[in-house]
């Protein structure tokens, strides 16, 4: 199995989309290659939506859930780390599944983006 240690590639705030990206890019070659893979947040403390949505979110895009269940493994992630990516992953099988919530949210996305 190969480890990332997330502390040591981010450092103990995982907020941003672009570190989440990193992350992303890191584990998406292994997982889609059906390699197991851990995540260890140990000296983590922060978290936001940005980073869980790109480090993880966006693998449902072309990973089944039950895959990424079995592939994936999380260790010494806090209890807000915990909720914030259970919030994530619930959000992205939701808008990776459902053409109707995913044109809805592009659209919003979009329009906001177009407002700045």
């Amino acid at each position: 199995m190969k480890k990332y240690d997330i502390h040591n590639l981010v450092g103990k705030y995982c907020m941003t989309l672009e570190d989440g990206q990193t992350v992303y890019q890191l584990i998406h070659p292994e997982l889609i290659a059906e390699n197991p893979v851990e995540v260890d947040f140990a000296g983590v403390d922060i978290f936001a939506s940005p980073f869980f949505n790109f480090a993880i979110g966006q693998l449902l895009g072309d990973i089944k859930p039950e895959t990424l269940n079995r592939l994936l493994k999380v260790s010494n992630l806090n209890p807000v780390g915990k909720q914030v990516l259970k919030a994530v992953i619930e959000n992205s099988k939701r808008y990776y599944s459902d053409e109707y919530t995913r044109k809805a949210v592009d659209k919003v996305v979009s329009e906001q983006a177009n407002s700045l």
